[in-house]
């Protein structure tokens, strides 16, 4: 029977030991690294077919107990386990929920467990910051709480993704995370730092960015507990909490989160114990066995088609209401699929045969919650055997955390307060006499070594937990008496928030009063919480967690390695609330040298001409606001923001602030590749497309020079409207095609609320291998042509092209807003909008690519999908000023920027993916990009209101940034016939001449 239910014929690989990878997989895609393991999955009328032979072997009991999944633990005895291979065997349930144990035993035990179930298990895991959080020799993640601190979602992603491969890795299917409960109680007891916040906005994009990563990797992602159990002060497994809030006030914040994750397309939701009046005032009714909450308000109203899971019905929140299999039932008629943790597998069974016999659920019903757990089971893998390969299984698991968990300290740690700007430590105060004294330390630290590292001869203090108020003078006045500051760090303390989080007294106050009577930077490592015994800190710094890792990244903050960059995910005084956070750049973003006129031999009031332009074109209308930059000599001499965000004036323009560069893509992303590429011998400018491009082979594209290709001389069309046939006669989109939250088949963001079908891009695809290629290869400017090549970059690569120009240049050389896909990165605040568009996605176009056809691709593309700000981009410019160089790393060739910037075309102006001056610039009366441009310039102007130039023989750069496609797109012309950018880069030209 086993072997039938796998369905004949189908085998699966096992594991490999060898790296942190889906364990079931396909023979023949294993030469296909790129492949994403949920593609191995066969097609649904495969699905239909194994639910239904599974289903259909299954008798009504056994059924039911596939809704049913128990406790499993790898480290406990053996009568636990003879308990679970009852319930395996006897009762049939399921699925196992793993706690405590390690990896090995309960990889063992997985593999023995699955040998002997008559339908393949749902294992699950309930690791809210990785399986460290229940295993041993697991190396567990941050708590939410310190990933909520940070403004990048990128980090979070990657945190869920890799704890999506850690289950996958140890055959875990779904993992009941994350939390996504809006923690606005301080004194909550039970989710406290297991949020990522009290900002629902920010609680919503963590959470979704971390169901993206754990479901990308291949398990099933569970955002819990729902409606929310962050305002509580009861622990709901001790007792049932109770929220009296009304429908509203739960809307406009508990809910928040939930809805967006449902709309990212998270696969399941876990039920909280919550008593909560205003949902369901039947007295003792939690909302996990509530109609109401469930079947009302998830499933109707929140239109939720996943998985509903109960919270742990072991827990008092409802077990001091039933027992005995009766909170399964309950459990059921309230509209959850699974019920885990039941006080009795066989039990539950009973109650509900017992409660379809009395008609109180319709057998329908219970068939389709079985149908629906294994159709699940399905499409997670469960059809393919399933064994894990333990060979090297903690090395696997292992591997990657320790890099995640720097990167994630680094960009959460908080700079709550700087009052007098001790931080960070200047070298006139790092030759001062200085202490550090570790309060509720046991012994030395990884912080205290570190602090050793950056000043020899630092004096270490040790104050422990167990320490008496009486003990405290002493140390504090030889402290004030030898020392000109004190670094001060809370160890060690509690993460829940009873009895002042542990802290006694004499620890409280020591620190207080150093605070109040020297110079002094503390530091506090743990729940952030905690700060509120501090709020008068002149210098503060929150560090979430107390690690090693943590405690490095506190020391290189102070020392001015790190510069801060999160926000305090919660208020921790009134005068300390959520979103504080001093932020700058320090030595890992880099920060260009500027020079005054009279250093850098300019005419400051000739550069003054700029203003005057810039004011001149908002006044006209040509565009809302600017960022303007130029530097000579590798140093900045102009740098300055113009108007604002909108014509309404709301958001002013700051050096923070981020645009969409259009075409500037062609040459800061792509061709930067493809430079890259041509070093290392990968790109032959002589080869062609089909050398490259498997998929071009045997159309008329592949015998297509890359130097043609890369000068727009390759013959193709200049531009295809791939959206236009998307859209109904009223130029609405396609209802088919788009959906307005993705899912399964539509994953590709479009823009907000607009998710296009997957297997679209195939179709673009075929639009540009079917286009017109022209029979004379003269030069006509196409986006096709770097659509092409940034495809070739990621076939050599065998990466993103937005990920493999961030690995390779964005974040070795510092920048901090140059990237693809901002709104992963930043808030919305920090993104200028292009266009109010009325033509295809019908909104405002804010951090989504303003280029339709980028968008089609997903935001990232070779033609268009860049983003940044001024300051990055002079970086980027200077690095090919300086022939490939920048900071002592040499990045391309100096031989190839040479080639690549000069003019290699006798049919155009063009250098290989650079713009250039017209030839003949000077004597032309519209000249290009200014008049005494020399003709070693380079650069590239984008559509939205953008250019980037470099002129190697007077040493100039120049950065102009704006958004003139606001409000309707290029109906709006006025820059280019005010020739403002061309004016302004003359203006640069005519300060150096003195």
């Amino acid at each position: 029977m086993r072997k039938q239910l796998l369905v004949a014929g189908l085998t699966g690989l096992m594991m490999t030991g060898s790296a942190i990878s889906a364990p079931l997989v396909f023979k023949e895609k294993k030469k296909h690294k790129k492949e994403n393991t949920q593609k191995a999955v066969p097609q649904q009328d495969n699905a239909s077919q194994w639910v239904d032979s599974v289903f259909q072997s299954l008798t009504p009991d056994e059924r039911i107990a596939q809704l049913i999944m128990i406790r499993a633990h790898s480290n406990l005895g053996q009568d636990h386990i003879n308990a679970v291979i009852k319930d395996i065997q006897d009762n049939k349930v399921g699925g196992v929920i793993f706690f405590q144990g390690g990896p090995v035993r309960q990889a063992n035990l997985t593999n023995y467990y699955q040998s002997i179930s008559k339908v393949p298990l749902l294992v699950a895991i309930d690791g809210e910051w990785g399986l460290g959080m229940r295993l041993d020799s697991v190396i567990s993640l941050p708590r939410n709480m310190m990933i909520g601190a940070m403004q990048d979602t990128t980090l979070a992603y990657d945190a869920g993704r890799l704890m999506g491969e850690q289950c996958r890795r140890l055959g875990i299917h779904i993992d009941f995370a994350p939390d996504v409960d809006v923690n606005n109680n301080p004194s909550n007891p039970v989710i406290n730092d297991r949020s990522f916040g009290e900002n629902k906005y920010q609680v919503a994009r963590m959470g979704v960015a971390t169901i993206r990563g754990m479901q990308d990797a291949g398990i099933m992602a569970c955002a819990k507990h729902f409606p929310g159990h962050g305002d509580t002060n009861v622990d709901s497994h001790l007792d049932l909490p109770t929220i009296n809030k009304t429908r509203a006030q739960l809307d406009s914040l508990e809910l928040y989160p939930f809805r967006e994750a449902i709309a990212a397309g998270v696969q399941s939701v876990m039920i909280g114990h919550l008593y909560i009046p205003s949902i369901d005032k039947k007295p003792n009714t939690p909302t996990s066995i509530s109609y109401n909450a469930v079947t009302k308000l998830l499933k109707e109203e929140m239109g939720f088609k996943g998985l509903i899971v109960t919270d742990a019905l072991e827990m008092k929140g409802i077990a001091k209401f039933y027992t005995k299999g009766q909170e399964s039932l309950q459990s059921l008629l309230a509209g959850n699929d699974l019920m885990i943790l039941p006080s009795t597998a066989a039990g539950s069974v009973d109650a509900i045969r017992k409660a379809i016999k009395a008609g109180k659920i319709d057998q329908d019903e219970v068939d389709a919650r079985v149908k629906k757990v294994l159709r699940a089971k399905y499409n997670l893998g469960l059809w393919q055997p399933q064994r894990i390969n333990t060979d090297h299984l903690a090395e696997d698991l292992n591997a990657k955390t320790d890099t995640l968990r720097k990167r994630i300290a680094e960009s959460a740690i908080t700079l709550v307060r700087n009052d007098k700007k001790l931080i960070p430590f200047s070298p006139a105060m790092a030759q001062q006499k200085l202490a550090v004294i570790a309060v509720g330390a046991n012994s030395s630290n990884t912080f205290l070594q570190s602090i050793k590292e950056y000043k020899p001869g630092t004096d270490v203090f040790i104050f422990t937990s167990q320490q008496s108020v009486q003990q405290i003078a002493p140390i504090v006045s030889r402290i004030q008496r030898d020392y000109k500051a004190v670094i001060i760090s809370l160890h060690d303390y509690s993460r829940r928030p009873a009895n002042n989080f542990g802290l006694s007294m004499a620890e409280r106050l020591i620190i207080r009063q150093l605070q109040s009577e020297m110079p002094s930077a503390t530091v506090v490592f743990g729940n952030p919480y905690a700060l509120q015994y501090f709020c008068d800190a002149p210098h503060l710094v929150a560090a979430y967690e107390d690690d090693s890792t943590t405690q490095r990244a506190a020391a290189d903050l102070l020392f001015g390695k790190l510069g801060p960059s999160g926000k305090l995910p919660v208020t921790v005084c009134p005068g300390l609330p959520s979103g504080t956070g001093i932020t700058y750049t320090v030595n890992q973003f880099t920060v260009l040298p500027t020079a005054t006129a009279k250093e850098a031999g300019v005419n400051e009031q000739t550069l003054l001409q700029i203003d005057g332009l810039a004011n001149d074109m908002i006044a006209r209308a040509a565009a809302p606001g600017a960022q303007v930059l130029a530097m000579k000599n590798g140093k900045i001499i102009y740098n300055r923001c113009f108007g604002h965000y909108e014509y309404n004036k709301a958001e002013a323009v700051s050096p923070q602030s981020i645009y969409d560069l259009a075409s500037v893509t062609k040459v800061c992303a792509t061709t930067l590749s493809v430079m890259r590429l041509y070093d290392e011998g990968k790109i032959n400018l002589d080869a062609t497309l089909g050398v490259y491009l498997p998929q071009v082979l045997g159309t008329d594209k592949a015998g297509l020079r890359i130097r043609d290709v890369l000068l727009h001389q390759a013959g193709l069309v200049a531009f295809i409207p791939f959206y236009k046939e998307t859209l109904y006669n009223n130029a609405r989109p396609d209802t088919v095609l788009y959906h307005t939250s993705p899912d399964a088949t539509h994953g590709v963001r479009v823009a907000d609320q607009l998710y296009m079908e997957n297997s679209y891009v195939d179709t673009i695809w075929k639009k540009i291998l079917d286009s017109r290629l022209s029979p004379r290869q003269g030069y006509v400017y196409s986006d096709c042509d770097f659509i092409f090549l940034g495809k070739i970059v990621e076939e050599l690569t065998g990466k993103k092209l937005n990920d493999y120009v961030r690995e390779t240049f964005y974040a070795p050389m510092g920048l901090a807003t140059t990237g693809f896909l901002p709104r992963e990165r930043f808030a919305l605040t920090e993104i200028v909008p292009t266009e109010r568009e009325y033509s295809f996605r019908m909104q405002l176009l804010r951090g989504d690519v303003h280029d339709p056809g980028a968008a089609m691709f997903g935001g990232v593309a070779g033609h268009a999908g860049l983003f940044s700000n001024a300051h990055d981009l002079g970086v980027i410019m200077q690095m090919l000023l300086n022939k490939g160089s920048f900071n002592g790393v040499q990045y391309i060739k100096p031989a190839t920027v040479d080639l690549f910037t000069a003019y290699n075309s006798n049919i155009s102006r063009r250098g290989l993916g650079f713009d250039k001056p017209e030839k003949d610039n000077s004597t032309r009366r519209e000249p290009y990009p200014a008049k005494s441009a020399s003709a070693a310039t380079f650069g590239h102007t984008g559509y939205t209101g953008t250019c980037v130039w470099a002129d190697p023989t007077s040493g100039l750069v120049f950065i102009f940034l704006s958004n003139r496609v606001y409000p309707n797109g290029g109906a709006n012309t006025k820059l280019t016939a005010l020739h403002t950018r061309e004016k302004m880069f003359e203006a640069v030209y005519e300060s150096t001449r003195r």
